[in-house]
């Protein structure tokens, strides 16, 4: 059997479960605030979807470190054809959030044309995203302890 423990993990318990919901929130968040923008007009709700998607990609790349520390740090995992598409599926999702986050960095009411559908994509991938890596940890065993 392949040892696909988690590298990055404290008394074994693997880190990067316990880092995504950050940024999933946060990007989700930012899709509710870009739409409450277009139904109330105020900025604040732009500025808030700014915000939002910045603080997701912070919290999308501490994620993505401990997840790359495991995927580099086994290569049972690297084997894994589902632990692929989980990494590009995050690093295209953040690609997006960041271009996004760049056309509203000069006018944060870009939340009403592209930056909704920017964010209403991200949130597509996140889902696909989402049942890769439930497929890594409940079909694969993926940073599960073995019995």
């Amino acid at each position: 059997m392949k040892d696909l423990r988690s590298t990055a993990s404290i008394k074994g318990h693997p880190i990067h479960p316990m880092l995504v919901p950050i940024p999933i929130a946060l990007f989700l968040a930012a899709l509710v605030t870009d739409i409450v923008f277009i139904a109330d007009g105020s900025r604040d709700w732009a500025e808030a979807s700014k915000w939002l998607i910045g603080a997701g990609i912070v919290g999308a790349l501490l994620a993505a470190l401990a997840g790359f520390a495991d995927f580099a740090g086994s290569s049972g995992i690297r084997q894994l054809r589902d632990a692929w598409l989980h990494m590009f599926a995050n690093l295209i999702a953040v690609v997006v959030e960041a271009v996004s986050l760049f056309l509203r960095l000069p006018d944060e009411t870009v939340a009403g044309s592209i930056g909704i559908v920017l964010s209403a994509v991200t949130a597509l991938i996140l889902l696909f995203s989402g049942w890769k890596g439930g497929e890594l940890v409940f079909r694969h065993g993926v940073g599960q302890i073995p019995s």
